[in-house]
């Protein structure tokens, strides 16, 4: 009995769960009919995938980001989620249906294209709303004043769009609001006085726009705000002082306005304040005192391009948290600053008026930038990490002149103690001028000697090839080839050799902190040389060494020499374990960071490159790869065309770099072109088997993505290949036509600010880039095509009305759109004879560059009568989208 009574209690108890999993069930599942009915609506409305939102499954449990509670749609996110094919070429904002979602608190529609403006019933119909997400929606137009009735919202995100006119006094009613996010749109007048009501804010957030007039005393009244972010704005006047009852702010960025008067010494209040951004204003006066001495949580500080004169605040050097100190472009005076010894902060002090002596720590792990002052004498403790261009330091390259520095201490009633053994410049320039007669007769007989020895070393070139040209011959076609020597071997091309030692002190022993990335073949720090010179290290990975790549790299650097790949200035091969190649450092990084980069390491906001120069790089690149695939014989083929391969230097000229993984055109991808360079001689046969071979339409197609991005400014996506990518991809090249240019603008980038004559050169660029990403690779142009068409954009989209139907019937071949289509209505078999050739050879010609198995053709004329492609072979490209 006791048994039995103990069975049908664990069956009760099973029983008991069974229900409560049951009543569970029906909670989450879909029982409002009007959630049913909307919810199918906005599916419709959007084009949704079915994968997404399954027609035939329950929404709350299969319907990817549908939110139930107690069987009513509460929350609905659609951003990351795929369009059908149909309303990627056409999407708007579509989402009436949300108006019947009754007890809707959340909707996220961040990155999800909603082109329009915000309709009025948002405001009318929406009312149990908490959250509202429509970032970097491609959203225009106002923002409608009703948007003030959700009085249930606490966060409100609108940033990264095209929003237009002023920001409604509405928005002051919104009293639960913590987040309002309005950054990178286009809208203009003053900041609401209103917004000092919204007391639950923690986030005000209004970068990037055109909001003048001057800032709100009572917003000061915002106990909780912890960010505040005005930067990248017209605002005017001076900083209100009731900023400083903001005790619990972190962030404060009121950078890139026109702000004036003095830094208000009230803002000692903000005592947990972590970041302050107040650079390029129009600040004046002495730092105070005691103001930076209250900031005890203070890590960033940028005041920076200001008016700010007077010396440099004590506290503020010794402040025991500060990590960034940015205080260059003022005019501030006054003796050395005092550092912190063993600091990892950075400070920069550039272009100020600091004068006399430098006493600089003995270790310091961060970086100083003191150039552009006048601080004079012998520098103790000099570091690579330390900056002194521009001073009238003793035994120091790049200084002031002599008439600069006496005219500045004579100014001041002081003595400049001059440069010793006089400015090493000056030095320099004194030697070449008193021995130029010198200089000349060397170099005369130098070159005569060299002549000689060059015409000596051929003909018994010359003699040993022919001696030897029986016994390769007969060689076997799987004899393993030679052993790299022990040493590596040493080209002239290669620049000057350093030390370990000195490489060592350039790198900081290879710390982690002067880590730039992990490339293909080796690590890449950044350094100084002891002349102040930055440069990139590579550390030449020694697995890439066994696989005889390392030697291969070398001889292909020594031997190609061209503007637009970067240059290796030396290299250092002491040590058995560790190769090392020294590059030239790019000041403006690459492309991938520069297109849309972070204005200066203490300001968030983003600034753009310009058309001009974005149209500059994509020629520069353009001109390399053209290189790569037309001049040299056997073409080669770069593999790796990326926003982060395309290097910019300090005027934005183009320097391609990640050539590792270069390769003979045809040629197998598992072995890139160092590999095959100094190959030694067998057999020419292959088999046929083998991996697959590489061809100039990989570049091509890598380089039209690269196009896009400067078109779009959207980033990543020369490097990505995921399904967003493609969707992106495809909804964009639904928006290039050779017959619509008003298309464009649908995916322009939106920071881009350009005319109608600016904007028919984007049209252009788009269009080629289109052509480049021809789905079949056959049909793709050539490089030397697309280079031609990119210095002649406007013609690309103005030959079809002026004489469309005279290029449509020409025979000629001359013309540059018949060489331009003749590019790819090749197959594929021709690929090889049509990307490596660059004209017919003549019989006998010798190659410039002969010693090195490539045939570099010395002539870079381009015929200025060829013109761009027939508009009829863009439309049959449209066809096959």
């Amino acid at each position: 009995m006791e048994f039995q009574a103990h069975r049908r209690y664990l069956l009760d108890v099973v029983l008991l769960l069974l229900l409560i999993q049951c009543g569970l069930g029906q909670t989450d599942s879909l029982n409002s009919s009007a959630d049913w009915t909307a919810l199918f609506g906005l599916r419709s409305s959007l084009g949704l995938r079915g994968k997404d939102w399954p027609i035939k499954a329950e929404p709350c449990s299969s319907w990817t980001g549908v939110q139930c509670k107690a069987g009513r749609v509460v929350g609905i996110t659609v951003s990351g989620l795929k369009r059908t094919r149909s309303r990627l070429i056409s999407p708007r904002f579509a989402v009436d249906a949300l108006a019947n979602f009754t007890a809707l608190v959340s909707f996220n529609a961040s990155g999800f294209l909603l082109p329009g403006s915000i309709p009025d019933w948002f405001g009318q119909s929406l009312v149990t709303l908490q959250v509202l997400d429509l970032s970097s929606s491609s959203i225009a137009g106002p923002i409608p004043s009703s948007i003030g009735n959700l009085s249930k919202l606490t966060v409100l995100h609108l940033s990264g769009n095209s929003l237009t006119g002023s920001m409604p006094s509405a928005i002051g009613q919104l009293s639960q609001l913590s987040v309002l996010d309005l950054s990178r749109n286009l809208l203009t007048g003053s900041i609401p006085p209103i917004f000092s009501s919204l007391n639950n804010l923690t986030r005000l957030e209004l970068a990037s726009n055109f909001l003048s007039g001057p800032i709100p005393p009572n917003l000061g009244t915002l106990s909780k705000l912890q960010v505040l972010n005005l930067s990248d704005n017209s605002l005017t006047a001076s900083i209100p002082s009731e900023l400083g009852n903001l005790s619990a702010l972190l962030v404060f960025d009121l950078s890139m306005n026109s702000l004036t008067g003095v830094l208000p010494v009230n803002l000692k209040g903000l005592r947990n304040l972590e970041k302050m951004y107040i650079g390029d204003n129009g600040l004046e006066g002495h730092l105070p005192d005691d103001l930076f001495r209250s900031l005890s949580q203070l890590q960033v500080l940028a005041l920076r391009g200001n008016k700010l004169d007077g010396g440099l605040n004590r506290d503020l050097l010794a402040h025991p948290k500060l990590k960034f100190l940015d205080v260059s472009n003022n005019i501030l005076t006054g003796s050395s600053p005092s550092f912190v010894p063993n600091s990892v902060a950075v400070f920069n002090f550039s272009n100020n008026f600091l004068f006399g002596h430098l006493n600089l720590p003995f270790e310091f792990h961060g970086s100083i930038d003191l150039s552009g002052n006048y601080f004079q004498g012998v520098v103790q403790n000099k570091s690579h990490n330390v900056s002194l261009r521009g001073n009238c330091l003793k035994m120091v390259p790049n200084q002031r002149n002599f008439e600069d520095c006496s005219l500045f201490y004579s100014g001041k009633t002081l003595t400049f103690e001059g440069f010793g053994e006089g400015n090493p410049d000056e030095l320099v320039h004194r030697y070449v001028k008193n021995n130029r007669l010198k200089f000349i007769m060397v170099g005369l007989f130098g070159g005569l000697g060299l002549v000689v020895i060059f015409v000596v070393i051929l003909v018994l070139f010359l003699k040993i090839c022919g001696k030897g040209k029986a016994n390769k011959r007969a060689k076997s076609n799987d004899e393993a080839s030679p052993s790299l020597p022990k040493e590596p071997l040493y080209f002239a091309g290669l620049g000057d050799s350093f030390t370990y030692e000195q490489m060592l002190q350039s790198t900081g022993n290879f710390s982690e902190d002067n880590l730039l990335k992990h490339g293909h073949s080796g690590d890449l720090y950044k350094g100084f040389l002891e002349s102040g010179l930055p440069v990139v290290i590579k550390k030449v990975n020694m697995q890439y060494l066994k696989n005889e790549r390392y030697s291969l790299e070398l001889d292909f650097f020594s031997k190609v020499s061209h503007m637009r790949f970067v240059p290796v200035l030396g290299h250092c091969f002491e040590r058995e374990d560790e190769k090392l190649l020294v590059y030239k450092c790019m000041p403006n990084g690459d492309l991938a960071n520069c297109l849309q980069k972070v204005s200066s390491s203490e300001d968030d906001t983003v600034q753009s490159l310009d058309w001009i120069i974005r149209l500059k790089i994509a020629i520069g690149a353009a001109e390399a790869l053209s290189y790569l695939h037309h001049e040299c014989n056997p073409p080669l083929v770069h593999r790796d065309i990326l926003a982060s391969s395309i290097l910019l230097d300090d005027k934005f000229e183009v320097r391609l770099g990640s050539l590792s993984e270069a390769c003979v055109l045809g040629g197998d991808q598992h072995h890139n072109v160092f590999s095959r360079l100094r190959r030694t001689q067998q057999s020419s046969e292959q088999s046929s088997s083998g991996p697959s071979q590489a061809s100039c339409s990989l570049d091509i197609y890598c380089f039209g993505k690269v196009l896009l991005e400067l078109v779009t400014g959207k980033l990543g996506i020369s490097k990505a290949e995921d399904s967003t990518t493609k969707e992106w991809l495809e909804y964009t090249l639904s928006n290039i036509s050779i017959h619509d240019k008003e298309l464009i603008t649908k995916i322009v980038d939106p920071s881009l600010m350009i005319d109608d004559d600016l904007l028919e050169e984007v049209w252009a660029m788009a269009i080629i880039a289109k052509l480049c990403l021809n789905p079949k690779p056959s049909r793709r142009p050539l490089m030397r095509y697309i280079l031609k068409a990119l210095e002649n954009p406007l013609r690309v989209i103005r030959e079809e009305s002026s004489s469309s139907g005279r290029l449509r019937t020409t025979s000629s071949r001359t013309s540059w759109s018949a060489a331009f289509h003749g590019s790819w209505r090749h197959s594929s078999s021709d690929v090889h004879r049509e990307c490596g050739s660059g004209g017919s050879k003549q019989p006998g010609r010798i190659s410039s560059y002969g010693s090195c198995g490539y045939d570099f053709l010395s002539s870079n004329k381009r015929l200025s009568s060829e013109i761009v492609p027939e508009p009829e072979e863009f439309r049959d490209v449209e066809r096959q989208d």
